[in-house]
């Protein structure tokens, strides 16, 4: 399936005023997302807030059955929730932990995750075990399934790390982890609206997403997928109703971002009709010929490992520290971030920072050529 792309430029009101290379960050939404949101904010004054809720019932419902759609759930399976983070946190934060219970995770992990993991061996004396990448820069799986233990309670890593273009082999953990019987927690937050995702493939127990990324939903939104089968083993860390529902909901605010959601559901299914799979063909392309296209220029260094790579690229200009390159890019009306690196993730020669580039769908092929010729300077 090819797309329609000048199309999908067109109703993307934001690609006229900038070059937009921080989807990853995120993502500028499509005129349906604005619209529903911008509308039911409307209603919201016009008639009230629990009023206009009232009155959109449907459609705040929706989300459930389009994000399960979506990754192959089933929509009691689905939480809505503020941000990834949150999604993360209320499925991590459940497990019930005992001292000595063991997580596995990757060498490349997000660093709020793995404060997680720091707090939780504070708090409960689990044991972390970092498992390294191999030569490819993917995590290590022979030595993944090496570092499982009888105490290992949890697998969590993380699909795409977002500092570079790396892709764990998400599905190949999760036959590990059912090898095993070991609970498996993706963070999916850049890979969801970018790859395929299904859930029933990878064999993940919980997985958290964002809104604002590759979904181009809007800010302040994100979910929470707990298999139907592994809910019930998990208490939310904090209720705010005596009764604990018996779905995924139960990890919900009663509170939240009611136009925000219902621009969630309207993105998810905007996802769906342009199609996941030429979605993620065309964001690998794009990506691929950015990597090349910067290779190709002096004194430009791609940072990007691993056997399958996403739209996200990372690199940086000789004599020019990353957040000069970004600022220097911004003047220009193009958008990029300063992505940190960790202690986890070894840095090599002092760096500590990359430019990381990320490219989507309604990027096109003239924006890539704009976009070298203003990093190389």
């Amino acid at each position: 399936m090819t797309l329609d792309v000048p199309s999908l430029r067109s109703d993307t009101p934001g690609v006229g005023n900038v070059l937009h290379f921080n989807n990853a960050g995120a993502a500028l939404p499509p005129r349906p997302v604005l619209d529903a949101v911008t509308s039911h904010l409307a209603r919201e004054a016009a008639i009230g807030g629990y009023e206009a809720a009232a009155e959109a019932a449907d459609r705040i419902a929706d989300v459930y059955a389009a994000v399960a759609t979506l990754i192959g759930a089933r929509p009691d399976e689905i939480a809505v929730v503020e941000n990834a983070t949150r999604a993360w946190d209320m499925a991590f934060y459940a497990v019930p932990f005992r001292a000595g219970d063991r997580v596995v995770t990757a060498r490349a992990e997000y660093l709020s995750n793995y404060l997680a993991f720091l707090q939780m061996k504070a708090r409960a004396g689990i044991e972390i075990d970092v498992v390294d990448s191999d030569a490819s820069g993917q995590v290590d799986l022979a030595a993944l399934e090496r570092a499982i233990a009888p105490r290992t309670k949890l697998i969590a890593i993380t699909h795409v790390p977002g500092r570079n273009g790396l892709v764990h082999p998400a599905a190949e953990v999760g036959r590990i982890a059912a090898r095993h019987g070991i609970l498996y927690l993706l963070d999916a937050c850049q890979s969801v609206g970018q790859l395929a995702v299904d859930v029933g493939q990878i064999g993940c127990h919980m997985l958290s997403a964002s809104g604002r990324k590759y979904l181009r939903g809007p800010r302040g939104t994100g979910f929470l997928y707990v298999r139907r089968d592994t809910i019930e083993r998990l208490e939310p860390p904090f209720i705010d109703t005596y009764v604990v529902r018996d779905d995924a909901r139960r990890f919900e605010n009663w509170e939240r971002y009611i136009a925000g959601q219902i621009g969630l559901g309207v993105a998810t299914r905007y996802a769906m009709k342009v199609g996941i799979d030429a979605i993620e063909a065309r964001v690998k392309a794009l990506g691929a010929l950015l990597r090349r296209e910067l290779s190709k220029q002096p004194g430009l260094i791609v940072h990007d490992h691993g056997v399958e790579l996403c739209g996200i690229v990372a690199f940086l200009k000789d004599g020019e520290a990353p957040g000069k390159t970004r600022d220097r890019l911004r003047a220009m009306n193009i958008n990029v971030h300063e992505a940190q690196l960790t202690r986890l993730d070894l840095p090599a020669g002092g760096v500590d920072a990359l430019v990381r580039a990320s490219v989507h769908y309604y990027n096109d092929e003239s924006e890539v050529e704009r976009f070298v010729r203003a990093v190389a300077g």
